[in-house]
């Protein structure tokens, strides 16, 4: 079963950017920079059968067919006192929720339980394992300046990642073009 996720490919003068934040992280598994991208909605491991309505939904789906601006402002960490992910946050939009939640719309009603954590877009720049709090929050403070980076999003796509393990490198399924 492929695992799948829809979301937006990170164009590669941005990708280059985010890229210079790598290194000086002990405990950071830093992600490469052509696997950078921003999740709309996880689906997990799911059938060819599902996928491929899935793909038909996105598709056909009307609310999903206008371009946007994505904004990266600020360079961030999911965890708390436990952290997991380094990420670059976007600025929040009405537009971008409302198209995540077209994407959420569409995985239930091909049967795939609902997502239980709240929508928080951004780019996963490196996973974190045993890194402690406060070298972290000192490697952040010498980066703690706006990002100023932003792109127009073109279309969004269907990715797949290696079957039930996840992480990269991802592979495009397909892409919805906006109008």
């Amino acid at each position: 079963m492929p695992r799948l996720f829809t979301g937006f490919e990170i164009p590669a003068e941005i990708g280059a950017r985010l890229a210079f934040f790598r290194g000086g992280l002990f405990g950071a598994r830093w992600v490469e920079p052509a696997d950078y991208h921003i999740t709309l909605r996880f689906l997990g491991d799911i059938d060819s059968l599902t996928a491929r309505e899935i793909d038909a939904d996105l598709f056909a789906s009307e609310t999903l067919k206008t371009a946007l601006r994505l904004e990266l402002v600020e360079l961030g960490v999911f965890g708390g006192a436990q952290p997991r992910a380094l990420i670059a946050k976007l600025k929040p939009d009405a537009h971008l929720a409302r198209l995540q939640a077209a994407h959420e719309s569409i995985a239930r009603r091909n049967g795939l339980p609902p997502e239980t954590r709240k929508f928080t877009p951004h780019v996963t720049l490196a996973r974190l394992r045993g890194v402690e709090p406060e070298v972290l929050g000192a490697w952040l403070s010498e980066r703690a300046f706006p990002l100023g980076l932003s792109f127009e999003a073109r279309r969004f796509a269907l990715y797949s990642a290696r079957d039930s393990v996840g992480g990269g490198p991802y592979r495009v399924e397909a892409v919805y073009p906006f109008a």
